[in-house]
């Protein structure tokens, strides 16, 4: 039986096809139900459609406020069979229902709690890690509760950060580790929930 995901994405779909990739390639056992995007232009949403992926868009402008926002996203999910929610690069506030409690996993393109809350994502992060003159940076995977950034860790990888390197550098050395860190950390977490995730 493979386990069954949900990714919330806001921007070009990256990590989706990271996922995609993974999952073609046999290397992950699971099967991405649905895409809900935070922005219809997201190119995440092409990415989702091209590989047969329903997707769907909920814009959080459209709402007052993140509760009726949130609902909207689980009315969505709720229509497919989920067992975990991964969130990749979804830059709005998901209240999710208890059901997703402890299923629910984030990324983030630093070493946690360095780095992280409201306002840090994307080259903000990287900026961030080159003004503070750290020697090494990475990305955490967390299981999401509802705070920013915040809830146990499940793994961390690191990365050297190098004399010369601009944001742009080393968000690629960071989005390489990102690549191998999340399809690790749902295989771990599945394991943990029981699900029967072969690889």
């Amino acid at each position: 039986m493979t386990v069954n995901l949900a990714v919330l994405l806001s921007g070009g779909g990256r990590t989706l096809q990271n996922f995609i990739d993974e999952i073609g390639a046999g290397r992950l056992d699971a099967r991405v139900q649905a895409v809900v995007s935070s922005s219809a232009q997201a190119g995440g949403l092409d990415k989702a459609r091209a590989a047969g992926i329903p997707a769907h868009v909920v814009d959080r402008r459209e709402f007052g406020d993140d509760e009726s926002f949130s609902q909207q996203i689980t009315s969505r999910l709720s229509r497919y069979e989920i067992d975990i929610v991964v969130l990749a690069g979804f830059l709005r506030r998901y209240l999710f229902p208890e059901r997703y409690k402890g299923r629910v996993l984030n990324i983030h393109p630093a070493l946690l709690p360095k780095f992280g809350g409201p306002g840090m994502y994307g080259h903000r992060v990287h900026e961030a890690v080159l003004a503070a003159g750290e020697t090494e940076s990475g990305c955490t995977v967390h299981i999401a509760d509802l705070e920013y950034d915040h809830g146990p860790v499940v793994l961390q990888k690191r990365v050297p950060v190098l004399a010369d390197d601009t944001p742009e550098m080393l968000a690629e050395r960071v989005f390489q580790a990102e690549c191998e860190a999340y399809p690790e950390a749902v295989r771990i977490l599945a394991g943990r929930l029981g699900l029967p995730l072969a690889r």
